[in-house]
């Protein structure tokens, strides 16, 4: 909020005798203390927090959400850059203020208060990240119905082609074997499209084992530093603690290596592009299974993160739909297939997308079975 910064100094002003003008305000309001403490709230701000302004000044902020949300870390970066920073989609979802709460946070200095730091939630319902498993499932059942049908009705007449211009080639006047051979090459890249898509097909039930997710994003880097991503930064921020997800780790496989080539792909030659790839345990994202009344915890998210130029606007909605693609020569496969894998696995993938950040974010049940841990190491397999 572009105007946040300018207000502080009245907030302030206004926290001794209530915070009468930002009451008006439709959003939530809180003032943070230099200790941590909650100074002053609106009325928005009781609403969402379930408790009276009175309550509020006797807690601080800690107390109303979970144990080392990213919401106490904003504060942390407000105070060290005493400079306003704005973060998008935090779950701070909670037993005492309810789960799930997705918001998007403004966070601000006080001018005249070192350490003090005004909060404003803009509340997200859960509903758009069910709308987006939803969406993503969606496209892989549309590209398994399609690849179904072009295996049966195109792969065949596809071969007959090929072998007649096989043939042509051998007997057709030099200057016409160049035709004879564009037919051959235009046919093995039709069939390598319905390869590709014939993998949507495949319902056979997925193999899965705990895995560690850290012995994945370090195959996937070694992998890219190799080969298309040799000259890319590629930034890892891990957390060591993560339980093992329960998961086919050649298909996790497969995702990063999508994610991470795309996030190259997006770079481009920027001398200052970089890949930001990070894990960390969200115990406040719940999901709503569709047509029932079971709740799913999602709390291991992975990201992958780039300063490439965005995803433009109108495309973004239908970015894990198949066919859709920015690339020149892209099939618009990839991306509808890691939503087909994260789908398959009980997880959900969003897209978050400004200029000079885009932000893939993949969000997993953790494995709950006999051996499961908290602290497992980065390095320790589990396959």
């Amino acid at each position: 909020m572009s105007d946040l910064k300018s207000e502080t100094g009245r907030t302030a002003a206004l926290a001794s005798d209530g915070p009468i003008i930002l009451d008006a305000l439709p959003h939530p309001v809180l003032l943070v203390a230099p200790d941590g403490v909650i100074e002053s709230a609106n009325m928005a701000a009781e609403i969402f927090m379930r408790s009276s302004v009175s309550v509020l000044r006797r807690h601080p902020i800690s107390e109303f959400v979970p144990f080392g949300s990213p919401l106490l870390t904003l504060i942390d970066q407000v105070r060290e850059r005493a400079a306003p920073v704005n973060e998008y989609k935090v779950d701070i979802g909670s037993p005492r203020i309810g789960a799930p709460r997705v918001v998007d946070i403004n966070a601000a200095p006080v001018s005249d208060r070192p350490g003090a730091v005004v909060l404003m939630f803009q509340e997200r319902t859960m509903a758009e990240k069910i709308d987006r498993q939803l969406t993503s499932r969606g496209a892989a059942r549309t590209v398994t119905g399609l690849a179904a049908m072009l295996a049966h009705e195109i792969k065949n007449p596809l071969s007959g082609i090929r072998g007649a211009a096989q043939l042509m080639e051998q007997s057709v006047p030099s200057e016409d074997r160049a035709l004879a051979r564009l037919i051959m090459d235009e046919t093995d890249r039709i069939v390598k499209l319905v390869d590709r898509m014939e993998v949507f097909s495949d319902e056979r039930p997925i193999e899965r084992e705990p895995v560690n997710i850290h012995v994945v994003l370090d195959h996937v880097k070694r992998l890219s530093d190799s080969g298309f991503a040799r000259d890319k930064r590629i930034v890892e921020i891990y957390d060591p603690s993560l339980p093992p997800v329960y998961a086919n780790k050649d298909q996790l496989i497969q995702v990063f290596l999508n994610l991470i080539k795309n996030a190259s792909e997006a770079i481009g030659d920027d001398p200052d592009g970089e890949i930001r790839v990070s894990t960390a345990f969200r115990p406040g994202v719940r999901l709503s299974v569709p047509g029932t009344d079971e709740k799913v915890s999602l709390p291991l998210e992975f990201c992958v993160q780039d300063n490439g130029p965005g995803v433009p606007d109108d495309l973004l909605p239908h970015l894990f739909e198949p066919f859709i693609t920015t690339k020149t020569n892209g099939s618009g496969l990839g991306l509808a297939l890691v939503a087909k894998i994260i789908g398959d696995h009980g997880g959900v993938i969003e897209c978050d997308s400004q200029r000079h950040k885009t932000v893939f974010r993949i969000l997993m049940p953790a494995f709950s079975g006999e051996g499961a841990s908290h602290s497992q190491k980065p390095n320790e397999g589990n396959s």
